[in-house]
């Protein structure tokens, strides 16, 4: 038997903690050769697009592939998830919230390992959606006493404020001036703009920057004083680098960074590679999104799913 999960589902089984636990955990494991994953491979048609990742994790059961189509009536995600042991399909799961969950958890783990310890103050470029569980993971790691977001529109912003101040107990300031969220010991972008929102030339030693919004080359969030800026720079993964680290290649391009430079961030999670040297330091993560991440939140929700009786069998 298969077992369908649904978006509704998934949300009342997965959780924040548990993601970021799943994310750190497989990172390692991917670090250290315990895992495989693939880029993303995508078929652009003229009025729709076809995004598939695949993944394998035999520690934790998991191997499977993420699909999901972008077209003018939005987007939609799933998951399909194999028994590596027998290869039957286990289950397809609706993975919109997944992806939303497992992405904030890798910017809390970058976070987690790569911001100052004293870190307290955030600052949010974006108000969607996907900025949502970026705040709700950095809160997770560290005690923020201070977060100010910025987006283009000030409805969204103010939105977004009342809306996850709520959700998690604390006040969230918004501002009109790009600049003010620089400011601040712990940097997210998370737009849909492809021209930078962020410039070097406001960061501030010490700061760490996140940079989660973009997973294409045409697509740049941050101008290349950041990544000169930047003594440490990470991505999940190095074979992005070329095919989506959009926000690395114009710097790649004109040799502000050698790729032999741009270190993956499970390496650091794994002690093989030193991050942050000092508190003076400005440190990078370009977060594109692992199959592997997808696989390991998966394995969790359909356990959880079979545990509690969720879901609903289907037959082939």
């Amino acid at each position: 038997m298969t077992l369908l999960i649904t978006e509704r589902e998934v949300e009342d089984l997965l959780d924040m903690p548990t993601t970021l636990d799943a994310v750190e955990d497989i990172l390692r494991q991917h670090a250290e050769g315990r895992a495989t994953n693939r880029a993303r491979r995508r078929v652009s048609l003229p009025t729709a697009g076809l995004n598939v990742m695949f993944a394998g994790a035999p520690e934790i059961g998991a191997l499977g592939l993420k699909a999901y189509t972008v077209a003018r009536t939005g987007a939609r995600f799933y998951t399909m998830l194999f028994d590596p042991e027998g290869g039957e399909l286990l289950s397809i799961i609706q993975s919109d919230k997944m992806g939303q969950l497992r992405t904030g958890a890798a910017t809390g783990i970058a976070t987690k390992h790569l911001a100052r310890p004293d870190a307290t103050t955030l600052g949010v470029y974006g108000a969607g959606w996907q900025a949502e569980s970026q705040l709700e993971a950095i809160a997770a790691v560290r005690d923020l006493e201070r977060v100010i977001v910025h987006s283009r529109n000030e409805e969204s912003r103010k939105a977004f404020a009342e809306k996850m101040g709520e959700k998690l107990g604390m006040d969230i300031e918004t501002t009109n001036a790009p600049e003010e969220p620089a400011a601040q010991d712990i940097v997210v972008t998370v737009t849909s703009s492809k021209e930078p929102v962020l410039f070097g030339e406001w960061l501030r030693p010490g700061t760490h920057v996140n940079a989660a919004g973009s997973n294409m080359l045409f697509k740049t969030e941050v101008d290349t004083a950041v990544i000169k800026r930047s003594s440490f720079v990470c991505v999940d993964s190095r074979e992005e680098l070329g095919l989506e680290a959009g926000d690395l290649m114009p710097s790649l391009e004109t040799g502000a960074i050698l790729p032999e430079a741009v270190q993956e961030l499970g390496q650091v999670i794994a002690g093989r590679v030193p991050g942050r040297r000092g508190p003076e330091d400005i440190t990078f993560f370009a977060s594109q999104g692992l199959a592997v991440e997808d696989m390991a939140v998966a394995r969790i929700v359909y356990d959880r799913a079979v545990e509690q009786d969720m879901g609903r069998d289907i037959e082939f």
